[in-house]
């Protein structure tokens, strides 16, 4: 059964801090432009089927949103796919913001 686990942001913190990792921002492109997950790809509707065919899927790969509700319905999708590891970060990139904000 594929599946995808919610983390928090510390959580993902640790995973990024690794460096092997896949990061993806499903915001709207202006969020993501004035800010984002270091590393983090723009993915949207026109854009996944390419990041599909291009990701490796051995990789973990950590989803984020807004607040954290928009990014679990997308990690599902992509453990469907064939992602091994997909994560949801929990309070999306608000909380990731807060958590990170006086650290960069």
């Amino acid at each position: 059964m594929t599946s995808f686990a919610r983390i928090s942001a510390a959580q993902a913190a640790v995973l990024i801090a690794d460096k092997n990792v896949q990061i993806i921002d499903i915001r709207d492109r202006q969020s993501y432009e004035l800010a984002h997950i270091e590393n983090a790809q723009h993915i949207d509707n026109n854009s996944m089927q390419s990041f599909l065919e291009h990701s490796d899927m051995d990789l973990p790969l950590i989803v984020y949103c807004y607040h954290g509700n928009s990014s679990q319905p997308a990690a599902a999708y992509l453990s469907e796919q064939g992602f091994s590891r997909v994560y949801s970060i929990d309070g999306g990139f608000e909380h990731w913001a807060q958590e990170h904000s006086e650290k960069e």
